[in-house]
Order: C-alpha cells, then sequence, then structure tokens
C-alpha cells in the first residue's frame, strides 16, 4: 500500500520554505500531494492556476538540487472540505509546516477537527528549516510591492512572476 500524503495551503506565492517542507516531506512518503486551496477568501494574489503552475516549474526547477531520495510529487488544486479532498486522493497523513509557537495554535485547533472528520488520517507537523522561520508569503507580497528584493525568499520563477504582476 502506498503512503500518501497532502501537504495543503494557498500557496500564494510558494516560497523556499514550503519547497523546504515539500523535499522534506516527500522522503516521508511514496507520494505526496501538494493541495492548493482556491480559497478565495484570502483574496490572492495570484489564481488557482497561475499558483498551481508556480509551484510546478519550481519544483522542476529545484528538485535536481535535493540530496533526498524523493516520492512522486504531485501539484492538485481543490476548493472543499480538506478531508473530503484527502479521502478522494486516498490520503494517510495530512503535512503541517511550522514556523513559530504562533502557528502551532492554530494548526494544533486544525489538527484536532481534522482527527474528529477523519481519525484515520494522522496530521504530521514539520518544523520550518532555521533558515526560513521567519519566510511567510504575506511578507514576501508585501516587500514585493513595495519593490524590496525578495530573491532569497522566493523560488526564481516566482519573484519574476510578482514582479512582472506588479508592474
Amino acid at each position: 500500500m502506498k503512503r500518501i500524503a497532502l501537504y495543503p495551503g494557498t500557496f500564494d506565492p510558494v516560497t523556499n520554505g514550503h519547497l523546504d517542507i515539500i523535499y522534506r516531506a516527500s522522503s516521508l512518503c511514496d507520494v505526496l500531494i501538494i493541495g492548493v486551496a482556491e480559497n478565495i477568501g484570502k483574496n490572492p494574489f495570484f489564481d488557482i492556476s497561475q499558483r498551481k503552475s508556480l509551484i510546478e516549474k519550481a519544483i522542476d526547477t529545484t528538485n535536481a538540487k535535493s540530496t533526498r531520495k524523493l516520492g512522486e510529487i504531485k501539484v492538485k488544486s481543490f476548493d472543499n472540505l480538506l478531508i473530503d479532498f484527502a479521502r478522494s486522493n486516498y490520503v494517510t497523513m495530512i503535512i503541517r509546516g511550522l514556523r513559530a509557537v504562533s502557528d502551532f495554535d492554530y494548526e494544533f485547533q486544525m489538527a484536532g477537527m481534522n482527527a474528529r472528520l477523519a481519525n484515520d488520517i494522522e496530521t504530521v507537523f514539520l518544523t520550518a528549516s532555521e533558515r526560513h522561520q521567519f519566510v511567510a508569503s504575506r511578507f514576501v507580497k508585501e516587500i514585493a510591492l513595495l519593490e524590496g528584493d525578495i530573491s532569497s525568499f522566493v523560488p526564481s520563477n516566482v519573484a519574476k512572476a510578482i514582479e512582472k504582476k506588479r508592474k
């Protein structure tokens, strides 16, 4: 039986911190699904198809740099309940990244709710690598909109797409 994991998020935009979690999570399972949430309530900078495309290109570009044995990585979008999306993709674990203590409180509550909805799907927390603990998509967008340098926070294809959209 394949171990299928789901790493959900809005990824608006995908950051180097997200990629770090993606590669680390992928080494723990046979298949990692990156679930890109529609989440129009957050008023996304990029639409769902752009976010999926940016993630796919970033993975293709940076995958060669990974020293880990990776499982298969798929990028899919969803606009329904996370647990329903997980079940429809035969997911056995949900991956969540933690940057700081403030993330833990929210993620802990979410994991509890998901466990009540589907106690056969485990939530696994991965802490952010030290160099990515402060990187958040909302900060990246703010810095970019104020014409700051975001090149150390996001893959190059994402930096280009943000610059193009900003202009």
